[in-house]
Parts: C-alpha cells; structure tokens; sequence
C-alpha cells in the first residue's frame, strides 16, 4: 500500500487544509461557484482545522509523511472528506470510509449521515449512501445522504 490511514495529530492540521483547499479548488470549483468555494475555505484555515481536531474523529491518510486525505466522524456525521486530486480514485476515499464506519459502530452508531457536495455524491452512492434530501446555504447546494451500518460481526 502507498499510503497509511491513521488518527489525525495536531501537527496535521496545516496538511489536512492543504489538502482540503487544493481538493476544493481543483475537483470541487467544477460544480461550485468560486464564490461558495472562497467560503467554504474559510472554513478550513490550519487554525480551523486545529479546533476540528479536539471536536471531532479525524482521520488522515499520509504518503511519505504527507497528508493526502482525510475523513471524520461528528457523532453519526460523517464530515470533511477530501482527497488530494492526484490521490482521487486510487481508494483513499473508500479507505478513509471504511475507518470512519468502523469508528462509528464501535461508538454504537445505526446510521450514518453525510451532508454531500454535488461532486461527491457519485462517491458516497457507491459506498451505498442514499439521498434523503438537499439542503442549501446560500447557492451552494448539499445532499444529505444515509446508510445503515450492519455490524458484521452480529450477522449470522
């Protein structure tokens, strides 16, 4: 594997918004106007991304110590899932589920929700995710989408 997923650590931050700000200006600016895109990274500053990381679980991929993606939980929220574009499509994004789902059902979580970008949604509905409904702020538009966790180990 060229990549290892782990619990993200403070001196991730700077990384996990670079990653975030190169992802939403390279993939995310092609369903998005720059406007909601220059708001949305307002939201991910180092310092932002710092105050995530004592409220949420945050996981990260890294690539000879670089961050290359990162994936959290917020209670049964699944949030902030970017991959570095040149990462995208390589299984980092199904990896990083995969945590954050397993990390879910050890918490007790039945099902998981995760507010959508438009360009996203193709990715979560392959991971089984389904659309609930849209929600705008502004523009910008976001699906909330849902799945249920089974816990494989209490299937028979």
């Amino acid at each position: 594997m060229e990549y290892l997923l782990r619990p993200a650590r403070p001196e991730d931050a700077e990384g996990i918004s670079r990653v975030v700000m190169k992802t939403l200006r390279e993939t995310n600016a092609k369903d998005y106007s720059p406007e909601v895109i220059a708001r949305v990274e307002q939201s991910f500053s180092p310092s932002a991304v710092s105050d995530l990381l004592v409220q949420r679980l945050v996981f990260v991929a890294v690539n000879d110590d670089a961050v290359i993606g990162t994936a959290s939980l917020d209670g049964r929220v699944v949030r902030t899932v970017f991959i570095e574009p040149g990462w995208q499509g390589r299984g980092v994004g199904r990896a990083l589920m995969i945590e954050v789902e397993r990390a879910a059902l050890d918490r007790g979580v039945a099902t998981l929700a995760v507010p959508s970008s438009v360009t996203a949604e193709p990715f979560y509905a392959k991971l089984g995710f389904i659309s609930v409904r849209d929600s705008y702020h502004g523009e910008e538009r976001t699906i909330i989408m849902e799945r249920p966790l089974l816990d494989e180990t209490k299937v028979r």
